[in-house]
């Protein structure tokens, strides 16, 4: 016999998304119910965001003993001890874990049950035990590696983002499959740890960025010594007892790559398969579940948000849609999806940082604009910390209207916010030209690039009349 529960809401996943809206909900004193089959905190804390990161970080600190001669100080070869390293990385995922644990959440009230959720109706979820009849339902159960069709794989153990953060062993030569940001993060990260890396790109690598923006990286990490192969078909794979075997083409072009370790890195696929969402009346593809700009699926008493619905893949974004849930469901208020306006970062070395519309985009959308660049050489705290490698490229309207910034350099992922705090509020590029910048700063680069759209106007022979008229007058 199952136990019924009737709460307000019910929320279904447990990583950012689904922890967003249970927290704010039952904050305001709204019954919740959140049901997680798996770990609290989901992806980003157990397996993608943070334990990448925590990664990153120690492959950059070994780096930095390496390169560290431009400072007058002697460089070394760092000894690696890549299970201190493991061991790192997750007492990062500990430190965060009790913000995202049962304990905290059932002592702000909601009712957490851990167990895999199912629709028995347009009405009933069930989980373990209970049947659930809320007044609204949330999907967030997220994404998971989309595994792709090659031949052979089936017989080779492989890596994903899953998977790839239990190991605590060196890799000798890690072959990464999959050029976009994830296989590029654990590219460097890896290689910077002592790996020799391959990556295999069937188009071009961080091909969802300004192509001028990700040429810089690439020739980062090339020059670091990563060999990244482009336009590169994997026609299968096999493994031996020394390692792995990657078949590639490109062109009529055909070839082997030997290595020790393999990681899919090949993008994401919604977590739908145990939800029986057909019960409930919700239409979904292989992309996702279909939802309107509200988040409202074809059930009108549930939203789908973050990856589940198939856009933008990011914990920010599951975030944004959270808010615009709580709002909708609680507020009653007209809420609806803004994706013009939602930044992204690749954490790579240089970092590449991204809101808004790129040039090509912009032009398409608003015929001629302007597109304005300032180079990190030409900013004195890059140079004293000889981090020169990188710009900022900025797209307006020719009123001045902002309609997309590019960043790739050092701290890009934070120098992006400034302009996504301006696109939010709809300031104008003059905005940027009232603020006083503190001295010396990588966010002066923000000004500066502002300042060049105002350039031609300080040029011009008119206002330079007009000066030297105004002169006379003492």
């Amino acid at each position: 016999m199952s136990n019924v529960l009737t709460p307000d809401l019910c929320v279904i996943g447990a990583g950012s998304g689904g922890l967003s809206v249970a927290a704010a909900a039952a904050q305001l004193g709204v019954e919740v119910v959140l049901v997680e089959k798996h770990k609290m905190g989901g992806d980003c804390l157990n397996t993608g965001c943070v334990p990448s990161k925590a990664l990153l970080a120690a492959g950059k600190r070994a780096h930095q003993m390496r390169s560290q001669n431009k400072f007058g100080i002697a460089p070394q070869e760092p000894s690696i001890d890549f299970r201190a390293v493991n061991k790192h990385v997750h007492e990062v995922i500990a430190a965060i874990e009790p913000n995202d644990s049962v304990e905290r959440f059932e002592g702000l009230g909601v009712n957490v049950i851990q167990a895999e959720a199912s629709f028995k109706d347009s009405y009933t979820v069930t989980a373990g035990d209970y049947e659930i009849k809320a007044r609204r339902t949330i999907i967030a159960t997220g994404s998971a590696p989309a595994i792709p069709p090659i031949e052979g794989l089936e017989n080779v153990n492989f890596f994903t983002n899953e998977t790839i953060f239990d190991n605590d062993q060196a890799i000798p030569h890690l072959i990464v499959i999959g050029g976009g940001p994830i296989g590029m993060e654990m590219a460097q990260a890896h290689h910077r740890l002592g790996s020799k890396v391959t990556v295999i790109e069937a188009m071009k690598a961080l091909g969802k960025d300004d192509p001028e923006l990700t040429s810089v990286v690439l020739e980062r990490l090339r020059d670091e010594g990563i060999e990244i192969l482009e336009e590169t078909s994997v026609e299968g794979v096999s493994q031996d007892i020394q390692g792995v075997t990657v078949r590639v083409s490109k062109g009529a072009e055909q070839g082997e790559i030997k290595g020790t370790h393999l990681l899919i890195a090949t993008g994401r696929r919604p977590n739908l398969d145990s939800l029986k969402l057909e019960n409930a009346g919700i239409l979904f593809d292989r992309r996702g579940v279909k939802v309107n700009k509200g988040l409202v699926t074809t059930n009108k008493k549930v939203f789908a948000i973050g990856d589940i619905t198939g856009g933008l893949q990011f914990t920010h974004m599951a975030n944004y849609h959270a808010g615009i849930v709580i709002r909708r469901a609680l507020f009653r208020m007209p809420a609806k999806v803004d994706t013009t306006k939602i930044p992204w970062v690749t954490y790579t070395d240089p970092e590449l940082a991204h809101i808004g519309l790129t040039e090509e985009e912009a032009t398409k959308k608003h015929g001629k604009v302007h597109v304005l660049r300032w180079p990190y050489a030409e900013n004195d705290r890059a140079q004293a910390e000889r981090k020169t490698d990188g710009l900022v490229k900025l797209v307006t309207t020719r009123k001045g209207k902002i309609l997309g910034v590019s960043i790739v350099g050092e701290n890009a992922g934070e120098l992006i916010q400034m302009w996504s705090l301006a696109m939010s509020s709809n300031l104008n590029i003059k905005a940027f030209t009232g603020f006083v910048s503190p001295y010396p700063t990588l966010s002066e680069i923000n000004k500066r690039v502002a300042y060049t759209y105002f350039q031609p106007k300080l040029m011009s022979p008119m206002l330079r009349k007009v000066i030297k008229f105004l002169a006379k007058f003492g």
